[in-house]
């Protein structure tokens, strides 16, 4: 069967960079609260000319650039966020304009929270083997400042805005796995950033920690026995950014290395379905992830969802 593989990575971030300090400011909170609950020290907030589709532009183009492919050559765009600026367009159909993508194409936007990038490439690979095609663009981004309450410090140190992209291709004989799943819970739950009355993020922190560190480990193990590999095998393991205690826990808990499992969680915050392809970017460009290498990434969040990918990095031709 066919399988993705990864091409090429962009990604965007806001203008507004916030520290701990600056809600220290606003909130009643300190940077050595928030760091040793979660690892954050900072995040990015967007502008007022900004929003979750302009983001997404934005990682959409530098990905497409550096595949080497022709905007034309995308054959479905499938965008990942719950914090679009308008119910509709949605910000796929606003990718496809803003990049000049063929219109007899697929192009929509899917809501899975934290575990979004994931299904948003799991519902590309769908429509490439069932369409055809070669060429996937999905992203994922957020602009969760837009429904934050910034009075309430259990959530409002927590999230930021961002985004990434990637394409992928649908190769033959490719290394892929995926595994999805859904558990209806308002343990985390969050209004329409436009809506009269709709309310701002709220987390039950405790069910989520509970939620996530047994969710982790059992994508990961998932996706692992399909492809007959072990943990030692993978080169990365690119989680969710929620939280660092929540990485740390299911490390201890798999006896895995440490070095393997990227974190960026002190730099951008949680940035929901935008967490794991900013953290594919800045690991392509910095050189970590270098073509041939084996990763599995893995969502968890709202919804109550969950994720897991096991794919190869092949990097753009030369």
């Amino acid at each position: 069967m066919e399988g993705l593989q990864l091409i090429a990575t962009g990604g965007a971030l806001p203008g507004r960079l916030v520290t701990n300090e600056d809600l220290s400011r606003v909130v009643d909170t300190s940077d050595e609260w928030i760091v040793s609950r979660t690892g954050i020290r900072q995040r990015h907030f967007c502008t007022a000319d900004q929003n979750a589709a302009t983001l997404a532009i934005d990682a959409a183009r530098q990905a497409v650039a550096r595949s080497g492919l022709s905007p034309d050559q995308i054959d479905c765009c499938v965008c990942a966020t719950l914090s679009g600026p308008c119910a509709s367009p949605s910000v796929a159909c606003q990718v496809q304009r803003a990049l000049g993508l063929p219109e007899d194409r697929p192009a929509l936007d899917v809501n899975a929270a934290c575990s979004g990038f994931v299904y948003g490439a799991t519902v590309a690979r769908g429509l490439l083997a069932t369409l055809g095609g070669r060429y996937a663009l999905v992203i994922g981004c957020e602009a969760l400042s837009r429904l934050m309450n910034m009075e309430n410090r259990s959530t409002c140190v927590l999230f930021g805005d961002g985004a990434g992209a990637a394409v992928f291709e649908l190769a033959p004989g490719a290394v892929f796995a995926a595994t999805l799943g859904a558990r209806g819970d308002d343990a985390i739950r969050a209004g329409g950033p436009n809506l009269t009355g709709s309310s701002p993020i709220e987390m039950d922190g405790k069910a989520v920690f509970r939620f996530a560190v047994g969710a982790l480990p059992r994508c990961l193990n998932t996706v692992l026995d399909e492809t007959h590999l072990t943990l030692d095998e993978l080169d990365w393991v690119v989680c969710h950014q929620a939280n660092s205690r929540i990485i740390d826990h299911c490390v201890r808990h798999l006896g895995a290395d440490p070095a393997k499992f990227y974190k960026n969680m002190d730099r951008h915050g949680n940035t929901s379905a935008a967490s794991i392809p900013v953290a594919l970017n800045e690991m392509a460009e910095s050189g970590l992830l270098i073509p041939g290498q084996t990763v599995a990434c893995v969502g968890f969040g709202g919804g109550l969802t969950w994720a897991g990918m096991l794919l190869q990095y092949k990097g753009a031709e030369q």
